[in-house]
């Protein structure tokens, strides 16, 4: 018997793993990628008896990988809040997918474990840029205020390692990430001792004084468009820097496109964060695009389509 776990390379999709983990330890082939990398079963072979888990990837865009896994006979356990289409009825499928606005997989990782490992889903909610949603799960906690910061931080920089367009692009592949993270039970003690946890803060927020400098586009009292340039630097924050814009402007939709070499932008949507709907379904608009109701992404649009894009996105919010 083969153990497989499939995990997005964001916040959420590494702190589920690592809840799952410290649940119930188990050695395992580890598959996953840059955020944007969400295609992930097709790299998963697997046979009768296989156990697989997987987290945080969108099950409509992994359909044909699902069915054909579920056919060889493995056994599967899917967490995800993106998408997901008609969930298939089978025997061997353990689906727990809830696509609210205000959770997220590490959230149902979270309730799924009866709250064993808590500060690791607020940490992860607050890197999905869900803030009522951490703070109201960290209750339970009693953090003081500086507590919640350094969570919300260590969220927000988990979150920041796993945008760009290849794993070049990183500061640590969401891979090592984990490893490196999966030895601490407590965030509070990664924050306090590992050296990476620094590495982290300091590209973030490099990276982060450098795209503020970036002004929008297009800019209303509803919309904001931002583009970035071809950099490693740019395609690393754009994505945070969406989710810094839509706290600070709650009112207001926004669109962070990076320029690409091949004619292309990287883009990244969010909802106002007072209405957090339609962003999925904007983005499923074009080839490449896809995420869930508040926060979505188109991988590759074509520099022809910005006019449509932007029309699109306008009448979207």
């Amino acid at each position: 018997m083969q153990y497989f776990d499939v995990f997005n390379g964001d916040a959420d999709g590494i702190c589920a793993l690592h809840q799952m983990r410290l649940a119930n330890p188990q050695g395992s082939t580890l598959i996953t990628g840059v955020k944007r990398d969400i295609n992930l079963l097709k790299k998963v072979q697997a046979k009768a008896g296989d156990q697989i888990l997987v987290l945080d990837i969108s099950l409509d865009k992994n359909r044909e990988d699902l069915l054909r896994l579920l056919e060889s006979g493995a056994d599967i356990q899917y967490f995800d809040h993106h998408f997901c289409g008609d969930i298939p009825a089978h025997n061997n499928l353990q689906a727990n997918i809830n696509t609210d606005p205000n959770t997220c997989t590490s959230l149902l990782v979270n309730e799924h474990l009866k709250q064993k490992y808590l500060a690791w889903a607020v940490t992860a909610a607050f890197g999905d840029n869900l803030h009522l949603s951490a703070m109201a799960t960290a209750k339970p906690l009693g953090l003081a205020k500086a507590q919640l910061q350094q969570l919300e931080l260590l969220g927000t920089c988990i979150n920041y390692n796993g945008y760009g367009a290849s794993l070049d692009d990183l500061l640590f592949t969401p891979e090592n990430l984990y490893r490196k993270i999966s030895g601490y039970e407590n965030p509070f003690d990664f924050i306090e001792t590992d050296d990476n946890y620094q590495t982290l803060v300091n590209g973030y927020k490099e990276d982060i004084a450098q795209v503020q400098i970036c002004k929008p586009e297009y800019e209303s009292v509803s919309h904001s468009i931002t583009i970035l340039p071809n950099e490693k630097w740019a395609r690393r924050v754009g994505g945070v820097y969406a989710n810094q814009l839509a706290t600070e402007n709650t009112d207001r939709a926004h669109a962070m496109l990076t320029r690409q070499n091949n004619e292309c932008f990287l883009v990244s949507v969010r909802a106002p964060l007072n209405n957090k709907t339609g962003a999925d379904e904007l983005c499923r608009q074009f080839e490449t695009g896809g995420g869930r109701k508040a926060a979505a992404g188109i991988n590759k649009l074509p520099a022809a389509d910005y006019d449509l894009f932007v029309e699109k996105f306008t009448q979207a919010f």
